[in-house]
């Protein structure tokens, strides 16, 4: 393959992962408004989010399966179609119900990108250029829940909050008709399966990072999700409040996890994973201390949410890295299983958040804060891996 074709092939996924994260991000700023849109209440508003990581979590497992029986370019260019078809449908729904129940089919139509992206990647380039290439493709991904909040505020001002769900299907579309004209890498061989989810559910080393990971994670998942509720209808702000946390929380994710490999070389692996696990759950603690004071004061919500972004970019590359390390062979389905673990957080997360989420901030935070404690608690409790050491090239083994 021509260095300007897989150029292309790689742009291509960095296209699809972000479409998938924008399916939540993108939509973000409308949720507030959907309780007058349809005359529902907020609880049941946000389980237009939940229902939308909740399909991704079943499609992760279910693309998983497709996979033994269909190829990757088939599998890939339906998902895509699927989910530019689901997101036109979400436009046009009548009510509340119809729209939560497109929302969880978009949902499992995203979660094909998650699932053949990085086996591509690593038939795209070299083993060292694959960890560049998906440095790079975490990057980007990390922007989206910074940037695509305010693509969705304009489009939301003027256009409605349908333009949201039009726009996705609009460019999904073209990257699936991309898929199909310009295809992908050959497929390898098929080999023999090693290993099993029931294998990796039982073995304590494997659970306590994908675990801890997914908590982490999810915890912040579900502080996002029902931050632009809390922010315009329990502290008197604006949707602009919300935009400007994002985008100082994701800056300092960002910065962290490019520095974290470094850190982890000079203080241990494990120790950075803790203290990012511990510095998480301090910042939802902050956040739930604030709200129980009765502060409405948005400008507060950078300075106590950012450390909790901080918290995962510090663990949360070595955390996932050491994750599927602790797989061994079955390393794929450990991938699976963790991303799998972090949707399904998130959406428990969302669900119990919703019911309580009028009460304002303290609510919220509390939840949050539960998730984050649990995480902490598992670090604690389950055995880790032995300290790294370095391997024949002389590089730390995170």
């Amino acid at each position: 393959m021509t260095n300007s074709r897989r150029a292309i092939t790689f742009s291509l996924l960095i296209i699809c992962a972000t479409l998938s994260l924008a399916g939540t991000d993108l939509v973000l700023p409308a949720v507030p408004q959907l309780p007058e849109i349809f005359g529902t209440d907020r609880a049941t508003a946000q389980l237009v989010l939940a229902a939308y990581v909740g399909g991704g979590g079943l499609g992760l497992l279910l693309y998983g399966r497709l996979a033994d029986h269909f190829s990757r370019k088939a599998l890939l260019f339906s998902s895509l179609a699927g989910f530019a078809a689901a997101s036109l449908a979400c436009a046009f729904s009548p009510n509340i119900t119809a729209l939560i129940a497109l929302r969880f089919v978009q949902g499992v139509a995203s979660a094909a990108a998650p699932v053949f992206g990085p086996g591509l990647i690593r038939q795209l380039f070299s083993d060292k250029a694959a960890v560049r290439a998906i440095g790079f493709l975490g990057s980007v991904e990390s922007l989206v829940p910074a940037l695509a909040p305010i693509f969705g505020v304009l489009l939301l001002s003027h256009f409605g909050w349908q333009s949201s769900f039009e726009l996705l299907g609009v460019l999904t579309m073209l990257a699936a008709v991309l898929i199909l004209v310009l295809g992908l890498p050959r497929e390898e061989e098929p080999s023999d399966t090693l290993g099993s989810y029931g294998q990796l559910l039982t073995d304590r080393v494997f659970m306590r990072y994908a675990l801890s990971q997914a908590l982490t994670l999810g915890g912040l998942l579900t502080f996002v999700f029902g931050a632009p509720t809390v922010i315009v209808a329990s502290m008197g702000g604006s949707l602009n409040d919300f935009i400007i946390m994002q985008v100082i929380n994701i800056s300092g994710f960002i910065i962290v996890a490019n520095l974290t490999a470094r850190i982890a070389e000079r203080y241990g692996a494990e120790n950075v994973i803790l203290t990012g696990t511990v510095m998480a759950a301090l910042s939802a603690l902050a956040l739930f201390a604030y709200g129980l004071m009765g502060g409405t004061n948005t400008l507060m919500l950078p300075l106590l949410f950012t450390p909790m972004a901080i918290g995962l970019g510090l663990r949360g590359p070595i955390g996932f890295y050491r994750g599927i390390l602790a797989s061994g062979a079955n390393n794929a389905r450990g991938s699976a299983l963790i991303v799998f673990f972090i949707f399904m957080i998130t959406t428990l997360g969302t669900v119990i958040a919703a019911p309580i989420i009028a009460a304002g901030l303290a609510a919220l935070a509390f939840v949050a804060c539960a998730i984050h404690l649990l995480s902490v608690a598992l670090l604690l409790l389950l055995p880790a891996m032995p300290e790294p050491t370095r391997d024949a090239a002389g590089v730390p083994t995170l």
